[in-house]
């Protein structure tokens, strides 16, 4: 079973490790490894949208909903599901979401219609509620701030590759034994992730002040701590806003992309669906990368963080407006858009990093889950159904090159983030030395 460890920020420095490394390093694998049927049983529909549109007579916009759907359910559900984890246990929540969600999946294999499909993949939405910004905090908590931004770019990059992995799978298992068969085949692996998890390291939460805390606080009182430590930082909504908006651009482009390639390159379903999965990997690749380059330039002032994830949004946007509007060949759109599948993560874990930074870490579920929040309802909610609208009423290229400009507002959101982003960071360490008082050592409840 996982055990307990000391408050994460009273027991240690930013810049060590909460736990042995071996012990931090498993948590990591596990962790991404479940980001990774996450993401493979959220987007392994897409590449069944043509045989799903042919046997269902669905329009673009319902096939959009499919996908919409679950990010839907998580943002409604991620806060509560965050909440829950900050006061009672990180892995046990992972355990419940990942048998939840993997169970769904498996259970998409035996509807007959559109209603029955959608009302199963709201119930995928509701076991993946809060995974992401449970599995986020975890790691941010166990390993040191400097790798923050790498590590938490790497494991939102499992998100990219499950959703290549979701793409190829779903095309190549459909060709041999039907669509139905892809939900069942994908969904096992995680039951069995979801029981390994079980020996993750866990850890005691941290205090959110300095009074001392009985390990039954009322729960008004930690909701009342809880909304005092989230609602003092503009930096944490403006990027939780940019970080939605930039989202839109990637969920347009994986949703849409094997259907774009089926009926504009009279690819056949599985060869579409392989040629958008190496688009998809190249934004995984795009996650990591630019975390990395985050985090480099921010050794020389913090806030350069978040300017480069600002200009970056720019430039995706000029990329793929040239490449679904100004492409002289099919090679070179192809080119154009891999660049622009390469650019367009980059806000996945510097925004995730700049959140964690400037909330305290004894809520850093709840802060990463309201990051969730944005991300789904506001971001990859809309790419797959407002793309699908689009895609009805003037056509499915002009949908991928109009969806895009929503990475403008992103780029605009980030500046303003950008310019109260140290102050915050300065307010979290105030209040951390608060916390780490005498009375810090009595302040814990175990999670």
């Amino acid at each position: 079973m996982a055990s307990h460890f000391a408050d994460p920020q009273q027991s240690r420095g930013e810049d060590d490790y909460l736990v042995s490394r071996k012990q931090a390093w498993f948590a990591f694998a596990m962790t991404f490894a479940l980001m990774l049927f996450d993401y493979i049983d959220r987007q392994v529909i897409v590449s069944l949208f043509p045989h799903l549109k042919s046997a269902w007579s669905l329009s673009d916009k319902q096939l959009g909903a499919l996908v919409s759907v679950i990010s839907v359910v998580v943002a409604l559900g991620a806060i509560p599901v965050a909440l829950l984890a900050d006061r009672v246990s990180r892995v046990k929540s992972v355990v419940v979401m990942a048998t939840v969600w993997s169970l769904a999946t498996i259970s998409c294999m035996f509807t007959r219609n559109y209603s029955q499909l959608l009302a199963v993949r709201a119930m995928v939405g509701v076991g993946e509620s809060g995974y992401g910004s449970v599995g986020a905090a975890l790691i941010a908590s166990l390993f040191p701030q400097r790798l923050r931004s790498m590590l938490l770019g790497a494991f939102f990059a499992a998100g990219s590759v499950g959703a290549v992995l979701g793409v190829v799978l779903g095309g190549a298992i459909t060709a041999r034994w039907g669509w139905q068969a892809a939900f069942g085949l994908v969904g096992a692996p995680g039951l069995v992730l979801a029981i390994l998890y079980l020996l993750v390291a866990d850890y005691k939460t941290v205090a959110l002040s300095s009074e001392p805390v009985h390990r039954h606080q009322p729960a008004r009182t930690f909701f009342i701590q809880m909304v005092t430590a989230l609602s003092g930082s503009r930096t944490l909504w403006w990027t939780c806003v940019g970080a939605a908006l930039q989202l839109v651009v990637v969920s347009t482009i994986w949703a849409w992309l094997p259907s774009y390639f089926n009926r504009f390159h009279g690819a056949l379903v599985d060869q579409a669906a392989m040629q958008a999965a190496l688009i998809v990997l190249c934004g995984s690749v795009g996650a990591f990368f630019w975390g990395v380059v985050a985090d480099m330039f921010a050794v020389q002032r913090p806030r350069n963080k978040i300017k480069v994830m600002a200009t970056l949004c720019v430039v995706t946007v000029l990329v793929f407006l040239a490449a679904f509007s100004g492409a002289d060949s099919r090679n070179q759109q192809f080119i154009l858009i891999a660049i622009g599948g390469f650019l367009m993560t980059c806000t996945v874990g510097p925004a995730s990093g700049v959140v964690l930074d400037v909330v305290h870490p004894g809520v850093r579920s709840t802060g990463a889950a309201l990051l969730s929040l944005f991300q789904n309802l506001f971001g990859l909610a809309v790419g797959p159904i407002v793309g699908g609208a689009i895609s009805d009423a003037w056509g499915l290229q002009a949908a991928l090159a109009i969806m895009p400009t929503f990475g403008l507002v992103a780029a605009l959101c980030f500046l303003r983030a950008a310019r109260s982003y140290e102050s915050d960071m300065g307010k979290v360490a105030v209040s951390m030395r608060g916390s780490a008082s005498p009375t810090g050592s009595e302040a814990t409840a175990t999670a």
